[in-house]
């Protein structure tokens, strides 16, 4: 059998509490490979900032979000800073962070194209059956969409 060398990793981060098992399954595993790690955040509705959590990985929040008139530039930064702590968090310097715009899945393939990536981490948010149904999947359409190998961290919690 050959073994296949893994040396990039791409970690799919939204800003959810969840963030944290899946950047830090996914550094673990880019790290034991001794691989590059590369952090990317999808920016999506205002709306979705808007929720105030407990720090995530010492990031305190989108504050100062106006959801009804949202500004694409202190959004990407705030994304760019979110990440910033998650690498702070993992604390590795090294980290490669990215914010990209647009559909989850394109964004994130797109980036796992271009950086060539050996393997994507994403969390799957365990959706109810008929949200999955009218809603659709986005980690359904990566599955569908790549052959790159992807790495689904389920982040549902336990009833």
């Amino acid at each position: 059998m050959k073994d296949i060398k893994m040396n990039k990793v791409l970690i799919a981060l939204d800003y959810n509490p969840t963030a944290q098992k899946i950047a830090e399954i996914g550094f673990s595993l880019a790290k034991s490979m001794n691989a590059e790690t590369i952090l990317l955040h999808v920016l999506s509705s205002p709306a979705n900032y808007a929720t105030i959590y407990d720090p995530i990985m010492g990031f305190g929040g989108f504050v100062n979000l106006d959801t009804s008139q949202p500004d694409n530039e202190f959004l990407t930064k705030t994304a760019f800073d979110f990440l910033e702590n998650v690498k702070e968090h993992l604390d590795d310097a090294s980290i490669t962070t990215l914010v990209k715009e647009g559909n989850y899945a394109d964004a994130i393939l797109e980036t796992a194209n271009i950086h060539r990536v050996d393997i994507v981490i994403i969390g799957s948010h365990s959706k109810k059956w008929l949200e999955k149904i009218l809603v659709g999947s986005t980690t359904e359409k990566i599955l569908h969409d790549t052959n790159i190998p992807i790495l689904i961290v389920p982040t549902k919690k336990k009833d």
